[in-house]
């Protein structure tokens, strides 16, 4: 018998022992290294929690203090376990929102979720060089990545693995389940005001980088509540190069607090997005799920950060489509102006591009969770 063969058996054996003395009993790993992949993750992970036969595990290649972090919003009593203690464990579904892989010798079915539609990085996420067929199951956020994968060579036209999905994470933003006024009240923040959010993205070459201390500067002092959802990665102490070399928070932190700013601590940024009547971005994930809002969008031009990060002009193409492009801080804020006094304007640009980007916003999380069930042959039922 050929080593491959010894490995399928006898986790094979492993995985009927344990169905024999628990077969209701399920255990799944979340992997994550930032904020914003659990919270890819997070509408599954709270949907499923209530279900007693299942116990989630969380791990990160961070440290335990950093996995606190990461996984802040799952809330408390999470089961935290390094990579070594996971390799001991035996998992039913292992999730990850990036091509994150975690050594588990005993077996597990591992399910890619994705993170981001922005195009940045193409040949990772949308020109992909390398097969990803070791994966079970691929939760494609739009069929536009679904083609993509197949036209390279990625996996096959067939693929049993693939799944049309759509964004969990993105549902909130159109099933009603958020309110404008609560947001804004709970940040302290006036909801009679119009609210602007700027999320730039990270690397050097943003935005945030460019202009944004004087951005946010005069959009505060314009009267506006503004809250400002920096990336993850720009609060990376440990590479301090994905913002600059420059502490971000502490540097707007004093700008913002001073007038009628906020400094959004959530590594999720959907309630923020619900929050704000017009979103001010570069080239970001977050500006493409804004659109779902249709609402006014302006658009940071960054050439330089377009070619550093290797942006497909398709995605450049559909986001100049759906928005007010800028290049100047005065201009960015006469764009707020205008947009705020037509906000209906681009509309029809707005919600075709969303479209194509998310597949049937709103109902995601109930097609996840239930390929997952399938995927660990459990009844969703109980």
């Amino acid at each position: 018998m050929k080593p491959d063969q010894i490995i399928r058996r006898a986790r094979r054996i492993d995985t009927e022992w344990q169905r024999r003395w628990s077969p209701d009993r399920r255990c799944l790993l979340l992997n994550a290294n930032l904020p914003m992949q659990y919270a890819m993750m997070a509408p599954i992970h709270q949907r499923m929690r209530k279900d007693k036969r299942l116990s989630f595990y969380f791990t990160s290649s961070a440290d335990a203090g950093e996995r606190n972090r990461i996984f802040a919003d799952a809330g408390g009593g999470i089961r935290g376990i390094n990579r070594f203690q996971a390799a001991f464990m035996k998992f039913e579904a292992y999730l990850a929102a990036d091509f994150i892989w975690t050594t588990l010798p005993r077996g597990t079915r591992r399910v890619q979720m994705f993170h981001g539609v922005a195009g940045k990085y193409g040949n990772i996420y949308d020109r992909p060089e390398k097969s990803v067929r070791e994966w079970d199951r691929l939760f494609f956020i739009n069929r536009r990545r679904l083609n993509n994968f197949i036209a390279t060579g990625a996996i096959d036209d067939n693929s049993q693995a693939a799944r049309l999905i759509g964004m969990p994470k993105t549902d909130c933003l159109v099933d009603g389940s958020l309110d404008r006024n609560q947001i804004l009240s709970s940040l302290g923040l006036d909801p009679s005001r119009p609210t602007l959010i700027y999320a730039p993205t990270w690397t050097p070459y943003s935005s945030l980088n460019a202009m944004g201390e004087e951005l946010v500067g005069q959009l505060v002092r314009a009267g506006y509540n503004l809250i400002v959802k920096l990336h993850d990665n720009s609060l990376d102490p440990d590479h301090p190069m994905n913002s600059g070399g420059i502490d971000w928070a502490g540097r707007l932190k004093p700008i913002l607090s001073a007038r009628t700013g906020y400094l959004a601590k959530q590594g999720n940024i959907s309630p923020y997005l619900v929050a704000a009547d017009l979103m001010i971005s570069d080239h970001s994930s977050a500006a493409f799920e804004y659109l779902l809002l249709d609402r006014p969008l302006i658009r940071i031009e960054m050439d330089e950060l377009i070619a550093r990060t290797d942006i497909h002009p398709d995605y450049v193409a559909l986001l100049v489509e759906a928005s007010t492009s800028v290049r100047t801080v005065a201009q960015a804020v006469a764009a707020v102006e205008r947009e705020l006094a037509d906000p209906g304007r681009l509309s029809a640009q707005r919600k075709s591009v969303a479209e194509e980007l998310f597949y049937k916003p709103g109902t995601a999380t109930d097609r996840a969770v239930r390929e997952l069930y399938e995927l660990m042959e459990l009844s969703p039922s109980g």
